[in-house]
């Protein structure tokens, strides 16, 4: 799984799914714009959300092998700022775990200003 929040490339089911499972529980709901399919195997998700009250977004490519399973995922957050915020918010749960490696420096700061989200 490659993912602007994350530092690297997230390899094995079990470690994206530890991840994703931890990082959806940060979201307080999802919008969900667009999902489609995308390509021959597999399907687009654009959604809006908020983390602690502030505005997120993302569009999601996923890719399916040919037993239908999830091979390969990429993530797009945005805007720059809470797709900071989201990685440090990541790297405190995962601090002092084998996922701390993807996540931004938690002690680099997690305060926004109102101005930084829209």
């Amino acid at each position: 799984m490659g993912a602007g929040v994350f530092n690297g490339t997230i390899h094995g089911a079990k470690d994206v799914l530890a991840v994703l499972s931890y990082a959806r529980t940060l979201y307080e709901f999802q919008d969900f714009i667009y999902i489609g399919k995308y390509g021959e195997n597999g399907f687009v998700e654009d959604y809006a959300a908020t983390v602690d009250g502030r505005p997120i977004a993302n569009i999601a490519v996923v890719y399916k092998n040919e037993e239908g399973k999830t091979q390969h995922l990429v993530m797009n957050h945005r805007p720059l700022s809470m797709l900071q915020y989201f990685s440090r918010k990541l790297g405190e749960h995962f601090a002092g775990t084998e996922y701390a490696k993807y996540c931004a420096d938690p002690s680099k700061g997690n305060q926004l200003s109102d101005s930084d989200c829209g």
